[in-house]
């Protein structure tokens, strides 16, 4: 679910569901953690990776995964979400920069990881997607992360529309940082890399605590109440219906026909 590779100084981790679109599984968002961690302890690494296998990034959760919980009791639900959100979180903390490479579209739950990382460099031409609304749940783990990043106006309306919006307009808001033609994509992310390698890690693990610290808005607190949050609304009744819509091809009820 999640292959590593070693580029110079760089640990690419590479989400690797291409048959599901890199659906973030528990499993693969817990393999994807342990990989980050690894690099993390790494004196070696320098920096750090994340990217889709084939065209895609990542559809977001695993839907059917998540249907299931429908049947998991309230305390379950929370501890599976506590474990979903650690991925978003162990980014954001890292003390090695982490560098989102968006090979292709992101919709829901991948744009906690693309807003988690401390750069994110996007391909031309790709979509993305805030839909978790449009299946009865919310963006609520990834929330923290997304609204540091783009501010709660433009997340509030995003989150609410669950509309498409292009990699240009996501480079607008501020949600990704650059946007090049895929030829050119491995060679902006390696860039930089070596931008970041020019810095002392020391100083660069100072300077990511001193904005949690000062702009933070990924509190355990916000983590806990995000996770029940979800917890309460995959297994509703809404969330239920939105999500067997979705896996079997039709428009939820609540959707013009």
């Amino acid at each position: 679910m999640v292959k590593i590779e070693r580029r110079g100084t760089s640990v690419w981790i590479i989400l690797d569901r291409p048959d599901v679109r890199n659906a973030l599984s528990a499993e693969l968002m817990r393999k994807a953690g342990s990989a980050l961690n690894e690099g993390v302890q790494d004196d070696s690494v320098r920096t750090i990776v994340i990217t889709g296998a084939g065209s895609v990034f990542s559809a977001g959760a695993d839907l059917r995964e998540m249907k299931a919980m429908r049947d998991a009791s309230f305390g379950a639900n929370v501890d599976n979400a506590l474990e979903l959100s650690g991925f978003f979180y162990a980014i954001a903390s890292s003390p090695k920069p982490v560098v989102a490479r968006v090979n292709g579209r992101a919709i829901a739950g991948a744009l906690g990881i693309v807003s988690a990382c401390d750069v994110a460099i996007a391909v031309g031409g790709v979509t993305f997607a805030f839909t978790e609304s449009r299946l009865g749940i919310v963006p609520a783990m990834i929330s923290p992360f997304v609204i540091r990043r783009i501010g709660a106006a433009r997340a509030q309306r995003l989150f609410l529309t669950g509309e498409s919006f292009s990699a240009e307009e996501a480079a607008r808001i501020g949600l990704v940082d650059r946007v090049v033609a895929p030829a050119e994509l491995d060679q902006a992310v390696e860039a930089v890399c070596v931008d970041l390698t020019r810095a002392a890690p020391g100083a660069l693990a100072e300077v990511k605590q001193l904005i949690a610290r000062i702009g933070s808005g990924f509190s355990e607190s916000d983590r806990r109440y995000t996770a029940e949050m979800i917890a309460r609304l995959r297994a509703g009744a809404e969330g239920q219906e939105g999500m067997a819509a979705f896996l079997e091809k039709r428009k939820p009820h609540w959707a013009p026909k």
